[in-house]
């Protein structure tokens, strides 16, 4: 086994994800990853590059094109003491294994009225804007959120890659582990492996601001940055909250920050139609009702199957859909 460990390093989101999963398992030899060429390969996104050579064929174990075996296998696996990481090569293909995961993996620890952990992390590289074909860019969070005994997770930065993979690998309850694909090798972050990282199931501010909060995790974190630097070039000041956990929600920080902006527009990739946004505009509305000076509102992709790549842009999200939805809001 080789370590690579180093400080001060710039990573990019794929990079990180590796580092971090190299720290788990040279910290616990009962961490193991198990997926579609995941081993010899490094995985479609080259997540797990060099991990087979230096932890060997046992540890790092390429799987049959069988998601529920795999996910199956893992059960067993978790129930037995060990820590299964397992990959699914892209966010379509879960749905062979959603039998496992919300009768089996999200239910065992409950069952056995807490007499049996599940300390099981799924990796699902989610969302669009690869051009991919059918089945390639989905974004399944809520069908996961929804279920209860299940966590679910989304970074959105290397920084988070890093340190968010550590902290579910070591955590005993399941955590769906949501990773934005089109950000695996886009942008780099310094990475301070000394550093202390936040607790995993917590929200954070990344930009400050003052008129208006926009919510988004994962691949919309870098579109209402964006957004928020061409509004600030007009004189507005939005705040961006990257969410990371979605199940469970960290709504101190959110609501917080809309007690203060009286505005709110939550974005991600997903259908408008019962996705993550409507659940926070719910919480939202409860908790902030006097303080809104408008009603939340959600952007997100529309009520149609992920279309053609050649059509994606025009699906998906982006700086001038939220920049409307703001105007729509200070507006009202």
């Amino acid at each position: 086994m080789v370590s690579t460990s180093s400080t001060g390093q710039k990573v990019t989101l794929a990079k990180g994800l590796n580092l971090g999963l190299r720290k788990a398992m040279e910290a616990d030899d009962k961490v193991l990853l198990m997926g579609e060429d995941v081993g010899k390969l490094g995985g479609v996104f080259r997540i797990t590059d060099g991990l087979q050579k230096d932890f060997g064929e046992d540890r790092v174990i390429d799987s049959p094109l069988a998601e529920s075996g795999i996910v199956g296998t893992a059960v067993g696996m978790a129930m037995r003491g060990y820590r299964p990481v397992v990959e699914i090569q892209f966010d379509g293909f879960v749905y062979p294994a959603y039998d496992q995961i919300v009768c089996q993996v999200a239910k065992i620890h409950f069952r056995s009225k807490g007499r049996v952990k599940m300390p099981m992390v799924i990796r699902i590289p989610f969302g669009g804007g690869i051009g991919a074909v059918e089945h390639h860019s989905e974004s399944p969070e809520a069908q996961f959120a929804h279920t209860p005994g299940l966590k679910v997770v989304a970074c959105s930065n290397p920084v988070d890659g890093y340190w968010m993979i550590q902290q579910a690998i070591a955590h005993d309850d399941p955590v769906i582990f949501l990773e934005p694909k089109r950000q695996y090798h886009a942008d780099k972050a310094e990475l301070d492996e000394t550093a202390t990282p936040a607790p995993l199931f917590t929200s954070k501010v990344v930009r400050p601001g003052s008129d208006a909060t926009l919510l988004a995790y994962g691949p919309t974190v870098k579109t209402c940055m964006k957004a928020a630097e061409a509004a600030a070039g007009e004189g507005r000041s939005l705040e961006v909250i990257d969410l990371r956990t979605l199940s469970p929600l960290d709504m101190g920080p959110v609501l917080d920050s809309v007690r203060r902006t009286g505005r709110a527009v939550v974005v991600h990739e997903a259908h408008v139609n019962l996705g993550m946004g409507a659940e926070l505009a719910s919480r939202i509305t409860e908790e902030c009702f006097y303080s809104l000076e408008a009603p939340v509102l959600r952007v997100g992709g529309f009520d149609t199957p992920y279309p053609a790549s050649r059509i994606e842009e025009e699906w998906l999200p982006d700086l001038d859909r939220v920049l409307d939805a703001v105007d729509r809001s200070l507006e009202f």
